[in-house]
């Protein structure tokens, strides 16, 4: 009988061919703990072929869907995170870790991930970092014990994070089947777990990732006066909308 450990799930993190430096980091903070981190190319929007940019987003569904046009930035982040879905599929494993290059590995980072490749349940999609990496508190509807100091949590309202997180082969051809084309940025929509078949989004509580100081240097977010009453008035109602699908989908 072969007692070979099983290799641990694959660690991809995006990133840009011009952000060499947080390669760099990303590298060596999984170097320090004894993981293999692998670089995903990140896609960079302006570099896409007209047919590719039309395949993965959709002005119109944008109109419907969100508060404000996406920039290129948003874009781009969303077509990589699509793009690792997609490597799941096409590889031999079982599930995916997938990581923004902004993000720092809490000391709990491998114990969860481990944990999670350990569970014996099915399941889409796990975030390793939510609200409590801006300060604030989630809105739990339950959680269980995953492994020791941690707790594998159920979501009545799933935070925005796509920092980092953990996806399935369920999971991926689930968002792969209904995500594509896509009108919101990929943080909000996946939020919309009822669009996604819905797709069972849980946590890992408390966060075993947190933001770099890198992260507010972001490109992704759009420039230009959010401040704006029409803006504030739009986004406002498209909260609203989310808060009254989102119970009424939980109720079902």
């Amino acid at each position: 009988m072969n007692h070979a450990r099983k290799r641990m799930l694959p660690i991809r993190f995006i990133n840009l061919d011009r952000d060499a430096q947080r390669c760099a980091g990303m590298l060596a903070q999984g170097q320090a703990q004894g993981l293999t981190l692998e670089r995903h190319p990140g896609v960079l929007w302006t570099a896409l072929p007209a047919t590719e940019q039309d395949r993965h987003y959709d002005a119109a569904l944008n109109q419907r869907q969100f508060h404000r046009p996406l920039v290129n930035g948003e874009k781009g982040c969303y077509a990589s995170h699509i793009s690792c879905w997609q490597w799941l599929l096409d590889s031999p494993h079982p599930a995916l870790i997938v990581l923004e290059d902004d993000v720092r590995l809490g000391p709990q980072f491998k114990a969860a991930i481990t944990a999670i490749e350990a569970l014996k349940r099915p399941w889409d999609h796990i975030k390793l970092i939510g609200r409590q990496a801006v300060g604030k508190s989630e809105k739990l509807a339950g959680s269980q014990a995953l492994t020791e100091g941690l707790r594998l949590a159920r979501y009545r309202r799933i935070p925005s994070f796509t920092a980092g997180y953990a996806v399935s082969r369920q999971g991926a051809t689930k968002l792969l089947a209904s995500r594509l084309p896509f009108g919101r940025p990929v943080d909000d929509d996946l939020r919309h777990w009822w669009e996604c078949q819905r797709l069972e989004v849980l946590g890992v509580q408390p966060d075993v990732l947190s933001l770099d100081e890198s992260s507010l240097q972001s490109s992704i977010e759009p420039k230009g006066d959010a401040r704006s009453l029409g803006l504030r008035l739009r986004k406002a109602g498209y909260k609203l909308n989310y808060n009254l699908a989102n119970s009424w989908h939980r109720l079902r």
